[in-house]
């Protein structure tokens, strides 16, 4: 009866400790998916000004980058994700999945596309729109919470 006891106690204390120690993957999976989002916006204006300044060489070196990010972002809305921390993330991210992603994996291709036909764009604002801004948007309406 002992042995039981105590191992009804190690039991009990090993799963306490994995719930904590699974909170805070959580938090630290939103808290890194927060990090990559505003990255990109911040990323993503500088590739506006420099684009619109010419500087392409520059700005596709953060288009690169904006692409890469993008595709971590996928692996970072696991279901026990959804709330908490001071995410902005909708629960349609989990129910429209299959979307959410193409549309990761989209933004992620038209930046590197972006990357490719700035430089011979006859117009710069409206390539920045079609591939780097527009995506913004989609997400923004259906998958991001309202300011």
């Amino acid at each position: 009866m002992r042995h039981l006891k105590i191992l009804f106690f190690v039991t009990l204390i090993f799963s306490v400790n994995t719930n904590i120690y699974a909170e805070e993957s959580v938090k630290d999976i939103i808290k890194k998916r927060k990090s990559l989002f505003s990255a990109n916006y911040k990323t993503a204006k500088r590739v506006d000004i420099l684009s619109k300044d010419l500087e392409f060489e520059k700005a596709s070196k953060f288009m690169k980058e904006v692409s890469e990010n993008y595709l971590e972002l996928l692996n970072l809305f696991p279901e026990n994700t959804k709330e908490g921390h001071g995410t902005e993330a909708l629960l349609s991210i989990w129910e429209n999945k299959d979307e959410f992603n193409a549309l990761m994996q989209k933004s992620s291709d038209d930046m590197i596309k972006l990357a490719s036909v700035i430089e011979e764009s006859d117009d710069i604002r409206a390539t920045l729109k079609q591939y780097m801004w527009k995506n913004c948007n989609a997400c923004h309406s259906k998958f991001r919470k309202p300011h």
